[in-house]
């Protein structure tokens, strides 16, 4: 088995386990880059940086109430895979507040020496 389908693998099996810090510090280079199909003042689009993710999933987690998530792949391609979530979730806080919403989005990770060093989302945006 490739590093690629590996690391897609872990990364769903965090995921699923509701660890999604332990797979940013597991399966994160520490220059990594996501990039988001839109930003907002609370988040720029495009997060550069280990220290950075990390400050983007805490804002995450005190901002989202989950309900309920799923998680499918990962489906390899060379050096990247493909991963897709779904989360019924409440805003906590800002314009989302009280706001129950389902987030369906793609995200398409790429892989160097078993590290992710960048992730791009895919989601329409109503």
């Amino acid at each position: 088995m490739d590093k690629t389908f590996e690391t897609g693998k872990k990364l769903v099996e965090l995921c699923k386990a509701g660890k999604h810090k332990e797979a940013v510090e597991k399966l994160y280079g520490p220059k990594i880059v996501t990039i988001e199909p839109k930003g907002s003042p609370e988040m720029p689009a495009r997060i550069e940086g280990i220290a950075a993710v990390r400050e983007h999933g805490d804002w995450w987690d005190k901002n989202h109430e989950i309900h309920s998530q799923e998680i499918e792949g990962p489906w390899p391609h060379g050096d990247r895979f493909i991963v897709r979530f779904k989360y019924d979730v409440t805003g906590k806080g800002g314009p989302m507040k009280g706001k129950r919403m389902k987030i369906d989005e793609a995200a398409l990770y790429t892989v160097k020496d078993g590290k992710i060093t960048q992730a791009e989302f895919f989601y329409h945006m109503a």
